[in-house]
């Protein structure tokens, strides 16, 4: 369960602070809680590898020695196979859908969920205690709750539950990086914080101090979460289905949302063409939720019924059709689950396998009666098939009973080649073969085409040449992406005590606060103000107490005698200096300065000035001491490619793309996993 987490100092929910969720125990012995565990030490020990790799190929690019370089290769062959078998261990991680499916008993094809993104601890309190000193002039100490509250949900993202209230937890750490971006982030300088997510399909780390990783990442699992949710549902009532559907449309919708959001991500499994096919993928068993519902009550041995179910369930396999042909194309192919790829095959066949068995059920069971109406099946089969069979009509199906018996067997011979393709398909995955419900399922289906083919079998059948068309797929609940509504979720911000956001961000730059101490004359300040909060000095006499003494025209008021007053309006400053009479009054000020010379126009693809990417592999690089205008020569960046071509072109499959603008080479075959050290790098 997902339990309250208080504010620091906060012995009970006070009702004028803000409090979040924390995520669920790490340590309990969940099956959901195991599998993050195993995916987080597959993590490490990929890390390891590649280190190694790494080290290894560095010296074999030096070295000159041939009895060294023969010992460097077969190293490298070594931790080439290693990572390959760590490799195979998490993508069984992934297929692992058991565990994700409802507790209840069920007869129905897994569904497949979405792993968590893994990351390291991020300590916030060094760079965020020294930034507030320094740009904001105030005493870091005092916000030492705030940054800790921050810490904590970061933390508590790391294990959310699966329920909404684990989406609400994810969605306010997200919104509140939005206010941490803005006060802590400036657009010239690092922070010196690098946040570290690992890819959940290879287990590569990206290491980078841009906060755009962590909310790329954040989103996915959000995105991971809803499909988590989706699996999770019961799939045996109405209610359940409607939630799993609508668990896996807004999975969709947030997937597409990063891919739209975030163009030029370091980790591959948010890549644009990833995405893609995730967002697919998560329609597609959306889809097959709304079948499973509109069957769920049960499928009507009738002609209307039969046609629907069967335009319906064709939509589904259409849909998984589409899924397996996007996951089988460059580049996703490379990195994507085969287990994954295998089973939306199956689904594929499977599904169109039922939507012929369907029709097969209505040739062979339902015979045009003089009480039917003639004219509205004429009808049905036209928009049933894309074309007729050759030398049949419409008329001639629906009134002569050998036709009809003849297509209706070859629809049940189409149904058979497909369900034995989906078996077949099945027993060449060793992760599928393993998953009994799916078996059993698909061999249940299969014995049924039999047993009605069976009944239909005639000696003259060899005589029988009708092909039976393809079902035309049609669907009266089509699904699509629910866009995610983020600003929902409303947050406080924790840093609220710093100012109002307008003014007082990481953007701005103002003069160090100072203090003037001035009276009143003749009962008037000399001034008056303007602006929200904090407000502004307008109209300043010039020969006023105040203006002698340094108070400039446009200066904000961030004080008055010793009161924070940056989230006051113009009237409750106005009294707060009135209510002085003639007496001294102690203001404290600071002045806006120009930042424009300074300011880059920020957009997900700006290149100038953004942060770098860092490979965990290739840490101890000092890209950032060489002076970009002087390099001639392409930078050599590591990266890890799971393909099977760059696994062919040496014992090392660390390649060296070319990454010169107008290079006259041969464009060579990058890794999604190209993490490149330049300044145009990333979103």
């Amino acid at each position: 369960m997902t339990d309250a987490l208080l504010p620091r100092g906060a012995a009970e929910p006070a009702p004028d602070r803000c409090f979040f969720r924390k995520g669920c125990n790490p340590l309990a012995e969940t099956g959901r809680s195991k599998l993050q565990n195993q995916r987080a030490i597959l993590n490490q020990q990929i890390l390891k590898a590649v280190r190694l790799r790494a080290g290894a190929e560095n010296l074999l690019r030096v070295t000159t020695n041939n009895k060294v370089r023969e010992q460097v290769l077969l190293e490298l062959s070594f931790v080439n196979s290693d990572l390959q078998i760590l490799k195979e261990e998490l993508e069984g991680l992934n297929i692992s859908v058991e565990v994700y499916q409802n507790a209840e008993e069920a007869f129905s094809i897994p569904l497949v969920p979405l792993g968590l993104k893994e990351t390291k601890e991020v300590d916030f309190t060094i760079p965020l205690k020294d930034f507030i000193l320094e740009h904001y002039s105030e005493d870091s100490s005092e916000y030492e709750d705030e940054i800790a509250d921050l810490t904590d949900l970061r933390q508590a993202c790391r294990t959310p539950s699966r329920d909404e209230a684990g989406i609400e937890m994810l969605i306010s750490y997200f919104n509140q990086l939005g206010f941490v971006e803005n006060r802590f982030f400036p657009p010239t300088r690092h922070m010196g914080i690098l946040f570290t997510w690992y890819d959940s399909f290879t287990g590569v780390p990206v290491c980078q101090q841009n906060l755009l990783l962590e909310k790329a990442s954040i989103l996915f699992n959000i995105g991971a979460l809803y499909t988590q949710i989706g699996t999770r549902c019961n799939r045996q009532t109405q209610s359940g289905l409607e939630n799993a559907v609508d668990a896996f449309q807004r999975a969709a919708g947030i997937l597409n949302y990063l891919k739209e959001t975030f163009t030029h991500t370091p980790s591959y499994d948010m890549s644009p063409a990833m995405l893609s096919v995730l967002a697919k993928m998560m329609l597609a068993q959306a889809q097959e939720c709304v079948f499973e519902q509109i069957s769920l009550p049960g499928i009507r041995n009738e002609f209307f019924t039969l046609v629907k179910m069967a335009q319906e369930v064709a939509k589904v396999g259409e849909v998984y059709m589409l899924v397996d042909t996007a996951m089988n194309q460059a580049p996703v192919k490379e990195n994507i689950p085969y287990s994954w790829s295998k089973l939306a095959q199956i689904k594929s066949d499977h599904y169109k396998a039922l939507a012929h068995y369907f029709v097969a059920t209505i040739l062979s069971d339902h015979k045009l009666q003089s009480t039917d109406d003639e004219d509205q099946q004429e009808k049905i089969w036209s928009q049933l098939y894309d074309h007729m069979p050759e030398g049949l009509t419409i008329l001639t199906i629906l009134k002569d009973k050998v036709q009809r018996q003849q297509l209706g067997k070859a629809h049940l011979r189409k149904a058979l080649v497909y369900h034995e393709d989906a078996l077949r398909a099945c027993g060449l995955c060793k992760k599928l073969r393993n998953i009994d419900i799916l078996q059993e399922i698909l061999t249940v289906a299969h014995k049924r085409s039999l047993l009605k083919y069976a009944q239909q079998e005639q000696e003259d059948d060899f005589l029988s040449l009708i092909q039976a068309p393809d079902i035309l797929p049609k669907t009266e609940h089509k699904v699509d992406m629910v866009s995610p509504q983020l600003s929902k979720v409303k947050v406080k911000d924790f840093f609220h005590r710093l100012g109002p956001l307008s003014v007082f961000s990481a953007k701005q730059r103002w003069t160090a606060p100072r203090t003037i101490c001035f009276h009143c004359e003749d009962g008037k300040l000399g001034f008056t103000l303007r602006g929200g909060a904090p407000v502004q000095v307008h109209s300043l006499d010039p020969v006023c107490s105040a203006a002698s003494l340094g108070l400039k025209e446009g200066d904000y008021i961030i004080s008055v005698e010793g009161m924070d007053c940056k989230w006051l309006g113009v009237n409750e400053v106005l009294e707060k200096l009135k209510s002085k009479g003639e007496q001294d009054i102690e203001i404290q000020v600071i002045s806006c300065q120009d930042t424009t010379a300074s300011m880059h126009n920020k957009s997900a693809t700006y290149s100038v000035g953004m942060q770098k990417t860092y490979s965990l592999i290739c840490l101890a690089m000092e890209e950032d001491k060489i002076d970009h205008s002087k390099k001639t020569t392409t930078p050599k960046v590591p990266f890890l490619s799971w393909g099977a071509k760059n696994r062919q072109k040496a014992a090392s499959t660390l390649c060296l793309p070319s990454a010169i603008a107008g290079s006259s080479q041969t464009k060579k075959l990058t890794s999604p996993f190209t993490l490149l050290n330049t300044e145009s790098s990333l979103y």
